[in-house]
């Protein structure tokens, strides 16, 4: 139980500190529904591979980068949506990034039209932001976040 606290505790902190940043600037939505998810890997299943550190941020980028450019591309059709998402997993894959929440960033990416500043933000910052808030979190509690160490 005193675990099941700590990592709830740790999302509750991650979540609200990117809600207050997001307060600030309604222009880039800096939550997108992955990063409620994330926070369940990160802070409850932190030493599986799926969540290490370049995982979650790679394949963040990667997977909006693939919305992004489909939808660049074909625009917005079931077939798009699709292409996105497997052009996400395909590129994880060879990239040997995989991060399953990832795959949910071409469908809003292809559904909410966003262009390239998408990828940045909320994308690449939030990734960054709850990759340093997971490892210093866990290191303070003296925990092994997916072999990832400060050194």
């Amino acid at each position: 139980m005193h675990i099941d606290i700590i990592s709830g505790f740790g999302a509750f902190i991650c979540i609200s500190m990117l809600a207050y940043i997001n307060a600030f600037d309604e222009s880039n939505l800096w939550l997108i529904p992955p990063f409620g998810a994330r926070m369940v890997l990160v802070m409850a299943v932190h030493e599986s591979p799926l969540v290490h550190p370049k995982n979650v941020f790679f394949g963040h980028l990667i997977s909006a980068f693939s919305g992004v450019l489909v939808y660049a591309i074909f625009g917005l059709s079931h077939l798009s949506i699709g292409l996105g998402v497997g052009l996400a997993i395909f590129l994880m894959m060879i990239t040997n990034t995989v991060h399953p929440l990832a795959g949910a960033n071409p469908i809003i990416a292809i559904l909410g039209a966003k262009g390239a500043s998408f990828i940045f933000i909320p994308v690449a910052a939030g990734a960054s932001f709850i990759v340093i808030f997971a490892v210093i979190y866990n290191k303070l509690l003296k925990r092994e976040y997916s072999n990832f160490s400060i050194r």
